[in-house]
C-alpha cells in the first residue's frame, strides 16, 4: 500500500512547528529531559558501565543506497544548525495519516465541581507560565477543566515527543490480546529475524522494549554524522540501522538504560507480528475502541516505518483517553482491550529503575529530582521539591516537561502539553498534582492518601 509524503506547508499547522524532539541525540543530554546537569537527586544504583564507541566506519555499516545516505546527511545537517540555537528539526516530513476514531466525541463535562476555582487558577497558572499548549483536569470521568494557549485548540494534533513510548506499550498490549505476540516474554527475534543467530540478542524480549531493558547503547550526545545514535533517529531507513547496526551495551534484562531505540523498535514488531501498518493498527486497535481522534506521524520516508519512540500527533483528548485505558486497568466501557493485570504491569517498576514500569512513570521512593537516564546520571533531571501525595500516582512524562498524571485515590488525570518552560521557570513535576490533590481531598472532607516515601 502506497503512503503519499504529507510535506510540511510554508506556513505549518502549529503542531508540525518543532522546537525540539524526543531522540534528538545532537541535543545536549538528549535524555527527552532537557535539563541541566546536575549533581543532586542520583539514586544508589550502579553507575553505567562504559560503552563501546557508536561510531562505525562506512565500510564495517551496513550498506544503505546513496540517495538515503544523502538525505540522511541533509537531515542531519539541518539539525546541526538548528542546534546551535537551541532547537530541532524544523518539521517532521514526510508525515503519514493516522486516521482515529471514525466519529470521535469530545470528553463529557462534570456537572458540578468537584475541585476549587481558586485551586484550578492557581494550576492553570502555573501551566500558563510554562509554555503550555493544553491544560486538562478530569475527574471521576469527567472534564473539570479545559484550557489551551495561542494556536492551540481542542483540534490541535500534539507533538508527542515521548508521550509516544506509553502509546507503544498499549499497542503490544493489544497485540498480545488480539493474539498477534504471544506475551510479554516472547522473543523480539521472532519478529526481527534479522537477530535469530544472535545469543545476546535472541534473549531480548519484547518486555524489554517496554521497560528500557534491552541492554542497547543508552541515549547519548554527539556532533558526528556517523555517530550511530544520529543515523537511529534521522536516517531514512532508521529501522533497519537499528536492527542491523545499533550496538548492545549490556547483557540483556539485566539494566535500565533510556534509548529511544528500545520505543523505535516497536513499530517493526507491530507490523511484523500484525501484517499492518503502524498507523493503521494504531487506529483500528486503540483509537477506534476508544474513541480517540487521530492525527500524524513521522515516518522514515516515503512508504516507510514510523517513528514509534516520538513524533506522533494527536489531540490532547486523545492523550487523556489513553491515560483513562491505564488507570481502568485496561477495560473501556465494560470492554476488556487490555489483558486481565496488563496495566498494572504497565504501573510496576524493575529492579533497575525504582521509576519506570512499561512506558510509564511511577512515583516510586521519593527522590528530589528523577530524570530519564539510568538512575545513576546526575543531570537531565526534573525536580520533584516534594513527595507525590499518593504514593501510587503515575505518569506519561516527556520531553519538554510534556505529562499525564494518573492519579487514582482522586480518581483524576491531569494534562500538560508544551514546550519546555522559560529557564527561569523550571518545571516542578510534583506542582500540579499535588495542589489538586489538597484541594480535592479538603472539598470532599476526605484525609489526603498515603504519601510517596
Amino acid at each position: 500500500m502506497e503512503h503519499a509524503s504529507l510535506r510540511i506547508p510554508s506556513r505549518p499547522h502549529p503542531a508540525r512547528r518543532l522546537v525540539s524532539a524526543s531522540g534528538v541525540a545532537i541535543l545536549a543530554g538528549a535524555l527527552a529531559a532537557g535539563a541541566c546537569a546536575q549533581d543532586s537527586g542520583a539514586q544508589d544504583i550502579a553507575a553505567p558501565a562504559p560503552a563501546p564507541a557508536a561510531m562505525a566506519e562506512a565500510e564495517s555499516r551496513t550498506a544503505y543506497p546513496p540517495e538515503d545516505e544523502a538525505l540522511y546527511l541533509a537531515r542531519f545537517n539541518q539539525l546541526l544548525e538548528a542546534a546551535r540555537t537551541g532547537a530541532g528539526l524544523g518539521s517532521y516530513d514526510p508525515l503519514e495519516p493516522v486516521a482515529g476514531a471514525s466519529d470521535p466525541q469530545p470528553l463529557p463535562r462534570a456537572e458540578r465541581p468537584a475541585l476549587s476555582a481558586e485551586a484550578l487558577a492557581e494550576a492553570e497558572s502555573y501551566a500558563a507560565a510554562r509554555n503550555s499548549s493544553a491544560f486538562i483536569v478530569m475527574k471521576d470521568g469527567a472534564i473539570q477543566h479545559e484550557t489551551y494557549f495561542g494556536e492551540t485548540t481542542r483540534d490541535t494534533p500534539i507533538v508527542s515527543r515521548s508521550l509516544a513510548k506509553p502509546v507503544t506499550a498499549l499497542l503490544v498490549g493489544r497485540a498480545i490480546m488480539q493474539g498477534h505476540i504471544a506475551s510479554l516474554d516472547q522473543p523480539v527475534a521472532d519478529f526481527i529475524t534479522e537477530w535469530q543467530g544472535d545469543a545476546q540478542r535472541e534473549k531480548i524480549l519484547v518486555r524489554h522494549l517496554l521497560d528500557m531493558r534491552t541492554g542497547l547503547l543508552p541515549q547519548g550526545f554527539s556532533r558526528e554524522p556517523e555517530d550511530i545514535l544520529n543515523r537511529a533517529y534521522l536516517h531514512p531507513r532508521h529501522d533497519e540501522v537499528i536492527i542491523n547496526d545499533y550496538p548492545l551495551t549490556h547483557e540483556p534484562g539485566t539494566r535500565y538504560e533510556y534509548s529511544n531505540a528500545n520505543s523505535e523498535l516497536v513499530a517493526p514488531v507491530i507490523e511484523r507480528a500484525t501484517g499492518m501498518r503502524y498507523s493503521e493498527y494504531l487506529t483500528e486497535a486503540l483509537l477506534e475502541p476508544i474513541g480517540a481522534s487521530g492525527g500524524e506521524v513521522w515516518v522514515n520516508r516515503e512508504g516507510g516505518t514510523a517513528h514509534s519512540g516520538c513524533c506522533l500527533m494527536l489531540p490532547a483528548q486523545s492523550w487523556l483517553r489513553m491515560a483513562m485505558l491505564v488507570m481502568n486497568d485496561g477495560e473501556w466501557e465494560g470492554e476488556r482491550l487490555l489483558p486481565e493485570g496488563y496495566a498494572e504491569a504497565m504501573r510496576t517498576a524493575t529492579d533497575e529503575n525504582p521509576h519506570y514500569g512499561m512506558g510509564v512513570w511511577v512515583a516510586g521512593p521519593y527522590v528530589p529530582e528523577r530524570g530519564f537516564a539510568h538512575p545513576s546520571v546526575p543531570y537531565g533531571k526534573v525536580a520533584h521539591s516534594e513527595p507525590y501525595l499518593d504514593r501510587d500516582l503515575t505518569l506519561f512524562d516527556g520531553n519538554g516537561n510534556q505529562v499525564v498524571y494518573m492519579i487514582p485515590s482522586q480518581r483524576m488525570i491531569v494534562l500538560r502539553t508544551g514546550s519546555a518552560p522559560p529557564k527561569d521557570m523550571a518545571w516542578d513535576n510534583t506542582v500540579l498534582p499535588n495542589l489538586l490533590i489538597r484541594d480535592a481531598a479538603r472539598l470532599a472532607g476526605e484525609p489526603l492518601p498515603e504519601p510517596q516515601e
